[in-house]
């Protein structure tokens, strides 16, 4: 069996196959117990990752069920339905999510390498309350029936947990269609299922082509970051594939400047580009990683800006049913003054440049 098969086989989605990685603590037990009807779990080599005696172990957060979760003060009961338009007066199949005119999500799994405990396709994904039919020829079709898109996202559940024929096959598929211009899969099994990124599978990812592949991945914490996925980053690169990432803010985990600059320069170091870091979305049962809002901006101020290279800065947006929103502070880093802009650094200085009107 192929090492990733493997990891999938062994998924650590138990109490008892936990025990072998961790000493869980009553608040962890009594949690997956009130939340026995969800699905949580992730692969042995991220459970591998987890402090064995630290419960508030940011990968331990991210995969173990948590009571808080039960609490719902500002999560949006049918978010999903409101995030993604489905409830809309156009008609489009089940996997097929849409938020700009010029392209689409493309859900094609709702199976996981890891039940993120902050999804939010958790009424999908993990709490099982929403039921869709992902059907990947009936969302071709729709695609091969509107020209105004332009550009695939490639999602799910994570879309590289289909067989290596089925990942071919949609590729191709969209490649046929004239008006496609990208594909991009958003995946986190280069975190978490490193092993997938076969030999075989590269093969049906790489060269060039007029419709080029890209993907993001989603690391939230430098501890994720593990020289198997240096390796998959690598070979994917050497198929003509550039990698980004897409980080959620969690309050507890990456919320900090230390942590959260070390993410990105090692996201960096990697080869890795940092590309959105998201607000944490007010899906049910997430409130616990909700941050202020603006949390995110200060982080890229405090702990980016200055401090390391601009390739490591990532765009801080909220995403709505509108698209994605920037949330900035940088309004009070450029000031007019008659007829000069007056510009702040990050460490308080001032220049001065010219407006033109």
């Amino acid at each position: 069996m192929e090492a990733w098969r493997e990891q999938l086989k062994n998924q650590v989605n138990t109490l008892e196959k936990l025990e072998e990685f961790i000493h869980v603590t009553p608040e962890e037990r009594a949690a997956i117990q009130a939340l026995k009807g969800t699905r949580w779990g992730t692969t042995p080599h991220y459970a591998n990752l987890m402090d064995k005696e630290d419960p508030a172990c940011p990968i331990r957060r991210q995969v173990i069920p948590s009571q808080s979760e039960l609490a719902n003060n500002f999560g949006m009961e049918g978010y999903l339905i409101w995030k993604e338009n489905r409830s809309t007066a156009e008609r489009r199949p089940d996997a097929i999510a849409r938020q700009y005119r010029d392209r689409i999500a493309f859900a094609v799994t709702q199976v996981c390498g890891i039940y993120c405990r902050h999804c939010f396709r958790r009424e999908l994904t993990i709490a099982k309350d929403l039921k869709l039919r992902l059907d990947i020829d009936e969302g071709l079709a729709w695609i091969r029936e509107h020209p105004e898109i332009r550009d695939v996202l490639i999602t799910g559940g994570d879309p590289f947990l289909l067989g290596d024929d089925d990942i071919a096959y949609v590729i191709d598929q969209l490649r046929a269609i004239p008006h496609i211009e990208m594909i991009r899969f958003g995946t986190r099994l280069p975190v978490v299922l490193p092993q997938r990124f076969t030999p075989a599978l590269l093969d049906r990812l790489r060269g060039y082509h007029r419709v080029p592949i890209w993907i993001n991945t989603q690391c939230n914490h430098p501890k994720e970051l593990t020289e198997e996925t240096a390796r998959v980053v690598y070979d994917l690169l050497t198929c003509g594939i550039n990698v980004g990432n897409q980080a959620v803010l969690l309050k507890g985990i990456n919320d900090n400047v230390a942590v959260f600059r070390a993410l990105h320069q090692k996201l960096l170091n990697i080869r890795v580009r940092p590309y959105y870091l998201f607000y944490c979305e007010p899906a049910p049962g997430t409130d616990h990683f909700r941050t202020p809002l603006h949390k995110g901006a200060e982080l890229i101020r405090d702990a980016l800006r200055g401090h390391t290279t601009g390739l490591a800065q990532p765009l801080y947006v909220v995403a709505t049913n509108i698209g994605k929103i920037p949330i900035t502070l940088d309004d009070r880093l450029i000031m007019r003054e008659g007829k000069k802009y007056v510009l702040t650094n990050y460490e308080g200085r001032t220049t001065e440049l010219d407006a033109i009107d």
